[in-house]
């Protein structure tokens, strides 16, 4: 079989930040990578540009998807980097993605709905994202699918030092929703140091994500 990078589009009150960027429209949100978030840590880390970062932290102390926030950094260009902790009400498809042993690559909001471009192992592996919407009566809809020999390989503009690390952090559950090892871990499994394994990691995904975003030909 297969593996495929699809985008679907979701829609729901309950996941995260919804309620935040209906308050402010002019806000554009995405998530920092996994591999730049703490293993540790609660909190989660997101790029936000907004026209009045006022009135999306009106949103955000409304928003009963998000329990505490933070204004990490703050540029001139409307843009700033955000920390969040998520309420127990909050829904995420990124344990769902993880649990089907996929890759979220992707995820901007899209209005008040969100765009979330996935690497799956195979195409009936998205069964387990509909099933997730079904259950929790969330809007979903496929909006792109394409298959590929494989998205790990040069064809995604990896280097092997790359692969290596993305399929050894795979395989040992850095990816997973609490992770199964450290970045240290990870870093030992690869036999270089922690920086150097963060560095390939970071690398590695930006290069799936710009491989997965530009349309087959």
């Amino acid at each position: 079989m297969s593996d495929i990078k699809a985008v679907i589009r979701v829609e729901h009150p309950d996941i995260v930040l919804t309620e935040t960027i209906a308050h402010d429209n002019s806000s554009k949100v995405k998530p920092v990578s996994e591999a730049g978030t703490d293993p540790n840590s609660e909190r989660f880390l997101y790029h936000v540009e907004s026209s009045d970062f006022r009135r999306f932290e009106d949103g955000l102390q409304n928003d009963h998807t998000i329990s505490e926030f933070e204004r990490v950094i703050e540029t001139s260009d409307g843009k700033a980097l955000y920390s969040f902790e998520y309420t127990d009400e909050a829904k995420t498809f990124s344990p769902v993605i993880s649990t089907a042993n996929g890759v979220a690559l992707d995820m901007e909001n899209d209005g008040s709905a969100w765009l979330i471009t996935v690497w799956m192992p195979e195409r009936e592996k998205l069964v387990n994202l509909w099933n997730y919407a079904e259950t929790n009566n969330i809007d979903i809809e496929l909006r792109q699918v394409n298959e590929y020999a494989s998205v790990v390989t040069a064809a995604a503009g990896l280097t092997d030092n790359q692969r290596e690390a993305l399929l050894v952090a795979f395989e040992a559950g850095y990816f997973e929703e609490p992770r199964d090892v450290t970045l240290s871990e990870v870093a030992a499994k690869l036999d270089i140091s922690q920086p150097a394994a963060s560095g390939l990691l970071r690398r590695g995904i930006k290069r799936l994500i710009i491989s997965g975003l530009v349309d087959d030909k």
